[in-house]
């Protein structure tokens, strides 16, 4: 993506006086024709770029309205597209006293065909989350960059290790092949800080690619190459905050502009006062207001300048790149009533696209006051299609590990699933063990791969969308060392020089093979599982640490048992008859046997048992 610009430095006398002109961007860098809005803000800045007059000269795009700040070096453009405007360049001139200081090309685009009418992730997908600067590096050229201020050191846990895009391209048959249908990807955009820049959540450009990772033109040709393989992308934003090395935090456009306090405050984090009842004003305040960070100063959603450029930034970003599908940090976070606001228009614009937020809550009834039509009491409506099943990922974290009881062990699946009245769309639920912000999940279970394979069982057989963190596959860990940078650890053979490569059969062990064979047959039987995506559940109360549960649809019906003993047990089933009274075979569909008789079944400890039932 090339920014059409002319730019020009001129000084104009005023007497004994001279003054500086100069154009340094416009944001949004260009725009599409089509979309029912027919409202655009544009963004200008330069040096004393709000003394100058602007005018524009293309048929049917033309300026409604020239809001200037308190900073002379901002103008905001109210621009209209008009009924029958047609594609080219329009031609934004800055003058002075009748003289051309600068000119701006720009771009309006035809939309592609069916734009609007993208099909996003769904129950139907799996969803493979990785963090660039730990997957692969493609190019170790652009390891360091002149101008970005942080350089690569792999040998710190916390700093750049130099993955990239051309890594994620160099290894999507590696995703393909082991059977995920959806990338989710952390942060690319430029994050130019002093240190701990790799993780992409404090952004300093949105609406350039990190040069670290790629080219703006690189992350759409990985777009491409992802579509070509039938697979969908997801981008991960960030609108709560941005990364203090912003090149607007030291030329604000207004002091509004991000919420500032006397002194350095930050949030309290607690997520629930935002739909509390009963949640005092300052704590409201300070949850909201407050920064996440020292280096994230909080950007001010209640400003209508920051609102239009945050949403116009994600229609941007989907409409460039073809994106399938939005993660969004933090949600509560942001003032909520921009972020409904921002939903609404992104649903108009692309009525099936998928948005997921990080509603990082412990209880289904304050994750689900966060996803779109709930029958919230203050009638909040977030516009939220989807949200991060925390309370599953908390749920499974005890599940395993606990001694059986009226209220622990398995029994803490059953009793999260039994509260989805919660939720106004329990199918559109993104369901997952672990991710980038908390310990891997092997962690948690005493590096028991048992565990492990039983929480993917579940997450992949339960109603929802999985999502898989990169690495579970080959049983990566968090080790003896926490913190993120262990969290995130470099994926073996994704480096030039790596002993070893984990991509490959021959770089794994016998146990990393056993975890990616079990995986790869999962997700791979998933894809054609209409059952399993979209089917209904109904489960049945835990005994004496058996979880059983069953997908079922008009079609065909699959039984799920978990053993959460120590010990292999043998069920008498005929608890189960109101499904098991159809059927009288089966397939472990894990081992690919046949089962000839349902009425009794044999399963190990600590193990999962999956199986298509036949009539």
């Amino acid at each position: 993506m090339k920014r059409m610009v002319l730019f020009f430095l001129v000084l104009i006398p005023f007497g004994l006086l001279s003054q500086e002109f100069r154009l340094d961007r416009i944001e949004p860098p260009n725009w599409w024709i089509g979309f029912k809005s027919p409202d655009l803000q544009l963004l200008i800045h330069g040096k004393n770029i709000a003394t100058t007059t602007v005018s524009v000269d293309y048929p049917g795009f033309y300026i409604k309205k020239i809001n200037k700040l308190k900073n002379p070096n901002y103008l905001f453009l109210d621009m209209t597209i008009g009924p029958g405007t047609k594609s080219g360049i329009a031609i934004i001139q800055f003058r002075v006293k009748d003289k051309i200081v600068a000119k701006y090309l720009y771009e309006l685009k035809d939309r592609k065909e069916k734009s609007a009418q993208r099909q996003s992730f769904s129950s139907s997908d799996v969803i493979y989350l990785l963090m660039p600067d730990r997957f692969a590096n493609g190019d170790p050229a652009n390891d360091n960059v002149t101008g970005m201020v942080e350089k690569a050191d792999r040998n710190n846990p916390d700093g750049r290790h130099g993955g990239d895009i051309k890594g994620i391209a160099d290894h999507l048959d590696y995703i393909t092949d082991l059977g995920a249908t959806t990338i989710w990807i952390t942060p690319l955009l430029e994050n130019n800080q002093p240190k701990y820049s790799y993780h992409g959540y404090s952004i300093t450009d949105y609406y350039k690619i990190d040069p670290r990772f790629g080219t703006n033109e690189e992350y759409a040709g990985l777009s491409k190459a992802i579509h070509q393989r039938g697979m969908k992308l997801i981008m991960d934003q960030v609108f709560n905050h941005c990364g203090s090395g912003h090149w607007w935090i030291n030329d604000l456009p207004s002091p509004d502009w991000i919420n500032e306090w006397p002194e350095f405050t930050r949030s309290n984090y607690r997520a629930g006062t935002a739909c509390d009842p009963y949640a005092s004003a300052i704590d409201s305040d300070q949850f909201v207001r407050g920064w996440f960070d020292t280096t994230m100063p909080d950007l001010n959603q209640h400003n209508p300048f920051v609102k239009n450029y945050l949403i116009q930034n994600s229609i941007w970003w989907v409409e460039y790149a073809g994106l399938d599908g939005i993660r969004q940090d933090t949600h509560p976070y942001p003032f909520k009533d921009m972020m409904s606001d921002w939903g609404k228009r992104m649903l108009e614009e692309y009525p099936n696209l998928n948005i997921v937020g990080e509603c990082w809550m412990n209880y289904p009834a304050s994750v689900a006051y966060w996803q779109k039509d709930a029958l919230n009491k203050d009638g909040y409506n977030s516009n939220l299609p989807s949200v991060l099943d925390f309370p599953i990922y908390d749920a499974l974290n005890k599940a395993f590990n606990e001694s059986e009881s009226w209220n622990t062990g398995i029994l803490r699946l059953y009793d999260i699933l039994s509260l989805d009245l919660s939720y106004p769309n329990p199918s559109n639920i993104v369901v997952f063990a672990d991710n980038h912000d908390v310990n891997r999940y092997l962690d948690s279970q005493n590096d028991d791969i048992r565990k492990l394979k039983m929480a993917l069982a579940f997450i992949l057989t339960t109603r929802g969308i999985p999502e898989i963190f990169y690495g579970t596959e080959i049983l990566m860990t968090t080790g003896s060392d926490k913190g993120h940078g262990f969290i995130r650890r470099d994926f073996p053979g994704g480096w030039p020089g790596d002993s070893l490569n984990a991509f490959s059969l021959q770089g794994r062990n016998e146990n990393q093979s056993d975890m990616y064979n079990y995986l790869h047959t999962l997700l791979q039987w998933r894809k054609s599982k209409e059952v399993v995506q979209t089917g209904k559940l109904k489960h049945f109360i835990p005994e004496h640490g058996i979880y059983t549960y069953f997908r079922y649809n008009s079609k065909e019906t699959v039984m799920v048992m978990m053993n959460n003993n120590d010990e292999t047990k043998t069920i008498d089933t005929k608890r189960y008859n109101e499904f098991l009274n159809k059927y009288k075979t089966g397939l472990d569909i894990i081992n690919g046997t046949e089962i000839g008789d349902l009425a009794l079944l044999t399963i190990p400890s600590k193990t999962a048992l999956i199986i298509e039932l036949r009539k």
